[in-house]
């Protein structure tokens, strides 16, 4: 039913408002334009910019997409919903401009393991082929591979059983292990949210892991923005979390509504200031580290 035209005035008002200071976050005013005053304390960490998609975006695109970005995503197998893994053999290209990475190997669905005979059993499987894969790229031992789990809400017995396997083989490996998942509160009966990174730090019996989570929720995140001082992963609403995607590519109107103005009207989120041809479209990522596959505490408590 639409709204009373005084209703939909204010919801119109309230956008705009929300949309006007996103643009803000998004793109400063420049200093000349300010007006002067005591710079603030700096609160946040240091904090570094980086892009994450699931086809490589191509050799030519690396040097404009190195004036914004710090470090990419790689996947060691096929991305989500891909035949194949168009970023096999690009980690010299890659680190020939300087990038740090994200190294990523997709996960199985809940689906898949159920009609398993033993999770666990596939877990340590994947762990190892994650493994092999990360050393046949050319990454060294101690690099931070991130399980790439693509359900959210509270893990149930079969995926919690796969994702602890995965991860025990990557650690024992003599790599870091960690896991790409949900920042986002799923409500589940009278529970007011449950967060799939909550759950498996809560769950993960002392176990070394490095969080990346995800969460394109307008608020907390400043949409498809690159701000001069990014926002640290611990404000994405997972305090133990060292990388933080909080825009991803094509927006989803539902969850990151209030940003809406900030992505591209095809409803995607592009890298600035570039003459790409065509323009790639990507997640955006935070971290504390220019390269995070070296770095990580990996220190559950």
């Amino acid at each position: 039913m639409p709204l009373p035209r005084p209703a939909h005035l204010l919801v119109t008002l309230i956008l705009a408002i929300i949309c006007a200071a996103a643009l803000l976050r998004a793109h400063p005013a420049s200093e000349s334009a300010q007006t002067a005053k005591p710079a603030p304390a700096v609160q946040n960490p240091t904090t570094y910019l980086g892009f994450d998609r699931n086809e490589y975006p191509g050799d030519a695109s690396l040097a404009a997409l190195r004036s914004t970005f710090s470090y990419a995503g790689f996947w060691l197998n096929n991305p989500p919903g891909a035949s194949q893994n168009t970023w096999s053999g690009k980690r010299a290209f890659l680190l020939a401009h300087g990038f740090g990475f994200l190294v990523l190997f997709n996960g199985r669905l809940d689906a898949q393991l159920k009609r398993a005979p033993d999770a666990s059993v596939l877990g340590r499987s994947d762990g190892a082929a994650a493994v092999e894969s990360a050393r046949r790229e050319g990454f060294p031992a101690s690099t931070v591979i991130f399980l790439d789990i693509e359900e959210g809400g509270r893990m149930l017995a079969e995926q919690k059983a796969y994702i602890y396997a995965w991860v025990d083989t990557v650690n024992a490996a003599g790599f870091r292990a960690g896991v790409y998942c949900s920042g986002i509160p799923v409500p589940e009966g009278a529970d007011a949210g449950i967060v799939t990174a909550k759950n498996l730090y809560k769950n993960a019996g002392g176990r070394k892991i490095v969080f990346w989570v995800a969460n394109d929720a307008c608020p907390p995140s400043p949409g498809c923005a690159f701000p001069r001082h990014p926002p640290a992963p611990s404000q994405s609403g997972v305090p133990f979390a060292e990388i933080w995607q909080y825009a991803q590519s094509p927006r989803r109107p539902g969850i990151a509504q209030g940003c809406g103005c900030t992505y591209s009207a095809d409803g995607n989120c592009y890298p600035p200031r570039t003459q790409l041809t065509p323009l790639p479209f990507l997640d955006i990522d935070v971290a504390l580290e220019p390269d995070p596959s070296r770095g990580g505490r990996s220190d559950i408590q």
